[in-house]
């Protein structure tokens, strides 16, 4: 049956003031869904990107919307034909549909998943870690599995070293054996991503950031990996060492510009990749799969999810604007 739940919604793109709690009709859940109640809502930087308008697509977004499209939470009704999760399971989601920006709703008490996109959590993941780790970690797995894994000898730095993709890709280095350098907002944040994997860290703000790797590394890095773009990523082109690969899996600070590509070959034979998330979660099977190893590595003590700021749903809008501003290192969960 319908159920009247909470919701934070946007009526029209703009800064986090547009974001409205209120209270909406919530239908019965569909052929092949489930209902779930959420227990923790990851805010991801894609939220905000939505909330701002223009940044995925040229046309609004039919509105209003509710943000967010990543949680954890405990499966309270099926509609049929959804036979792969029970009621009471716990579970959590990363997107539901082709393109994670795409088909949102997470920002909200309850909400209606198709029961092929959910992975059950294991007794040993809590609902917080369900709900910070599957977006950014999957991330995180994709630079580091699929693109360029990092071995014994090699130097790799990682912008925005504290943030919640950054700390895993550093612990993930570091496993494989890489020295880890990253680039941090201030000392705080140093602290953290040191704690984290990183055996050097470089204040962006009281630095020129390829001076520093170069003074760490002459002859530069073997790749880097980056979640700013526009800002960082043609720039570290000037501390990879030639046929270096870089990374560019967010847009913190804006799209890259484009590139000529023979200013690859000017500057050292380099590599470049920009995966996209979605294609490693258009899969339902593929998704639960990677899902599944990610919660082992972090049973066995490989990825530490830590440093996870925790906010109520009903100041969305001040997480937002935290966000935005960097105030905080690693994750960032909105509690129903």
């Amino acid at each position: 049956m319908s159920a009247k739940i909470k919701a934070v919604r946007i009526h029209s793109h703009g800064g986090p003031e547009v974001m409205r709690l209120e209270e909406i009709e919530l239908p019965p859940p569909g052929p092949g869904e489930a209902r779930v109640r959420h227990t923790a809502i990851a805010l991801n930087f894609s939220d905000i990107n939505v909330r701002r308008g223009g940044f995925y697509q040229k046309e609004p977004l039919p509105m209003p919307i509710i943000l967010g499209n990543e949680a954890a939470g405990v499966v309270t009704a099926l509609g049929a034909g959804a036979d792969n999760v029970a009621v009471g399971d716990r579970v959590g989601y990363c997107g539901v549909g082709t393109n994670f920006f795409r088909n949102t709703g997470a920002y909200a008490q309850e909400r209606n998943v198709p029961a092929a996109r959910l992975v059950k959590l294991p007794d040993a993941i809590s609902d917080l870690q369900g709900a910070s780790l599957l977006l950014k970690g999957l991330t995180a797995s994709s630079v580091v599995n699929r693109i360029f894994r990092p071995k014994p000898g090699d130097t790799v730095l990682i912008h925005a070293a504290a943030s919640g993709v950054g700390l895993l890709l550093a612990q993930w280095s570091k496993h494989f054996g890489a020295t880890v350098i990253g680039t941090v907002g201030n000392a705080e944040k140093a602290r953290v991503a040191s704690a984290h994997g990183c055996d050097h860290t470089i204040l962006y703000r009281d630095a020129d950031f390829v001076d520093a790797v170069k003074s760490i590394v002459p002859a530069g890095v073997n790749a880097v990996f980056d979640g700013v773009g526009k800002d960082t990523f043609i720039k570290s082109f000037d501390c990879t060492a030639p046929f270096g690969m870089l990374v560019n899996y967010g847009n913190a600070s804006g799209h890259v510009p484009p590139i000529d590509i023979n200013l690859l070959s000017f500057k050292g034979s380099l590599s470049i990749s920009r995966p996209g998330v979605s294609h490693f979660l258009g899969d339902p099977v593929r998704f639960r799969a990677l899902a599944g190893e990610l919660f082992a590595l972090v049973q066995s003590g490989v990825l530490r999810t830590t440093a996870t700021r925790t906010y109520p749903l009903s100041d969305a809008a001040r997480a937002h604007h935290d966000a935005e501003a960097a105030y905080h290192a690693g994750p960032v969960v909105l509690l129903p």
